[in-house]
């Protein structure tokens, strides 16, 4: 590793040697060009208060030595045709430029001088990356050894997936490493098999109910609806209810279901946010007139997104404030901008929460209150999918709530870069 650090550092001094003398000659232009646009100046300066500003443009202009005599006195000279010279003394430039020339190459000297002795500091660090590899070198002879990779299998072959702790135990330090991936790879598998197995117990929970309920308006027409029309129009107006709720939850579910394949499509556009909470602020005055509304408008809110997606959660948190808040109480809406980041907010004077049930409110078919919840209906999936649409805006979701003081469900997403 020292030949390589050597090796290394020597690169370095070289590209730190190349840059410096680059800088050396940029600076050395600028300060001549600088000289020279100085003595141009003053002579174009003269030209213009008289008659021969185009003598001066036709101008010969050459470095000479004073007398012709040596090289200690160098002028820079502008001969306009047929008129006076003018003399420049570049020596006593040159005397002002050199100390400062000096002091600046000494100074780089020195920086070089000591760049030559960064070999240990490279080489600690390098030193993760060849402890990683003496550390590959010893795990490869593990390959040589049949007998570990024995061990390995049957210690996989005698645990049981279905187990409550399906765990790789081999007791070899050499297969320690691969033992935590496997472990954590099964933790994985299993926290995902869990998850699975709730979700379709949920789902099938949430749609018994509804069929139990059409079941029994049909066997209630069946009997008594073909002659009372008073049970008719009781079993018909249940069965729109009922196959309206199952037809929800079923889209619901296969919103969710799609999402966590991957195939649902976002149509991304640049909008302006305010715009479309706007528009939804007033869809809802339309729709539900049980409630007050407000709006706290924020122009100039631009994002990129799916425009229908980022309405039907805001639509999904507005559903959420009418459902758990009293007739005439104020629903808010507000818009907000931040630096990298736009917000929508949507506010309600409603029932609130406990803080042991906001943890768990964006998951599928949680009840913060069963018998609340069976109360007011729904299925446990809108804010579900309001964090699945927010989190494929690279978004965030932020909850305020208090019991008898309402919520404020806050969503952030990544400003539009102009």
């Amino acid at each position: 590793m020292t030949s390589i650090a050597r090796k290394l550092n020597g690169s370095f001094w070289r590209k730190r040697l190349w840059d410096l003398l680059l800088t050396d000659f940029i600076v050395a232009a600028l300060v001549c060009g600088g000289y020279l646009y100085s003595c141009e100046k003053q002579i174009y300066s003269q030209a213009k208060m008289s008659d021969w500003v185009e003598a001066y443009r036709h101008a010969g202009r050459y470095f000479t030595r004073t007398d012709g005599i040596s090289w200690r006195q160098i002028d820079y000279v502008i001969q306009p045709a047929e008129m006076e010279e003018y003399r420049f003394p570049v020596t006593d430039f040159l005397e002002f430029c050199i100390p400062a020339a000096v002091i600046l190459v000494i100074l780089q000297g020195i920086h070089l001088f000591f760049a030559l002795f960064h070999t240990s500091e490279i080489r600690r660090k390098l030193k993760p990356i060849n402890d990683l590899a003496v550390r590959a070198e010893e795990m490869s002879s593990i390959s040589f050894d049949p007998g570990k990779f024995s061990t390995l299998e049957q210690a996989i072959e005698s645990i049981s997936p279905d187990g409550p702790e399906a765990e790789v135990h081999t007791g070899d330090k050499d297969l320690q490493s691969i033992e935590v991936a496997l472990n954590n790879l099964l933790h994985h598998m299993k926290e995902s098999q869990q998850q699975q197995a709730r979700f379709v117990s949920d789902a099938s929970h949430e749609l018994r109910t509804p069929i139990a309920v059409i079941e029994g308006y049909v066997n209630l027409l069946d009997r008594w609806g073909k002659e009372d029309e008073a049970v008719l129009n009781e079993s018909i107006e249940a069965l729109k209810q009922e196959s309206a709720h199952m037809k929800e939850l079923v889209e619901q579910l296969l919103f969710l279901a799609r999402g966590d394949s991957g195939r649902n499509t976002l149509h991304q556009v640049s909008f302006d946010l305010n715009d479309v909470v706007k528009e939804v602020f007033e869809e809802s005055m339309m729709i539900e007139e049980r409630h007050r509304y407000k709006m706290k408008d924020q122009p100039g809110a631009l994002t990129r997104g799916d425009v229908a997606m980022i309405k039907q959660s805001i639509r999904i948190f507005v559903q959420n404030a009418v459902k758990y808040s009293g007739e005439g109480d104020c629903i808010t809406f507000a818009v907000g901008i931040e630096p990298g980041m736009v917000s929508y907010s949507v506010q309600d004077e409603g029932i609130g929460m406990e803080a042991g049930e906001l943890e768990h409110i964006f998951e599928r078919f949680y009840r913060a209150d069963q018998a609340r919840n069976g109360e007011k209906g729904g299925s446990g999936l809108g804010l579900s999918i309001a964090r699945w649409i927010v989190e494929a805006h690279h978004g965030t979701i932020e909850v305020t709530s208090a019991p008898e003081c309402g919520s404020r469900f806050t969503v952030k997403l990544p400003a539009e870069q102009l």
